[in-house]
């Protein structure tokens, strides 16, 4: 009885995961063909997706991003928006 509830749980968990995975790599591999800023913008954010509205993650990442120089300030809008496609495809 008990090898039959932790063999269901450990498919529970795996099939669980297997969407997850698939989303992160569909997303890596959207943010491949970014020009580098958004680029920049993606991997500032793809760790925080998740832990609040997209809109609200990226509009961080991108203000720290200009803060620092690494993205302009009159394209961060438009490198932003590629991004958030990108990372929209990792929730």
């Amino acid at each position: 009885m008990m090898k039959t509830i932790l063999t269901s749980a450990a498919l529970l968990l795996a099939i669980g995961a297997g969407p997850a995975l698939a989303d992160r790599a569909a997303a890596d591999a959207c943010a491949n063909g970014l020009n580098a800023e958004a680029k920049a913008i993606y991997a500032a954010s793809i760790g925080s997706v998740g832990s609040g509205s997209l809109k609200s993650v990226v509009t961080d990442a991108t203000k720290s991003l200009v803060a620092a120089g690494t993205v302009s300030k009159s394209t961060a809008r438009s490198s932003a928006m590629a991004a958030g496609a990108c990372l929209q495809q990792a929730m």
